[in-house]
């Protein structure tokens, strides 16, 4: 969350339509490709406590609050 230039406000409702699209995504459905140390999560659960997550500590940060939150770090040019 440090490094993201740019936060995208999730209602309920968003973050809901995004898991569905995991659904119908069939490499996405389970098993996370590069799940990382010991998480036996689905793919769908990571998405959904980290938008979570993400929006809990902005909130705490002072900033306003949401359901969720989509953070991105934006493409950096070389040299």
């Amino acid at each position: 969350m440090d490094e993201a230039d740019v936060f995208i406000p999730l209602s309920y409702e968003d973050l809901q339509r995004k898991i569905q699209a995991i659904f119908r995504h069939e490499s996405q459905k389970d098993t996370a490709m590069f799940p990382g140390a010991y998480d036996d999560r689905e793919f769908w659960e990571r998405v959904q406590d980290r938008n979570t997550h993400t929006a809990r500590r902005l909130d705490k940060l002072g900033f306003p609050q949401y359901y969720a939150m989509e953070a991105f770090v934006l493409e950096r040019g070389g040299s």
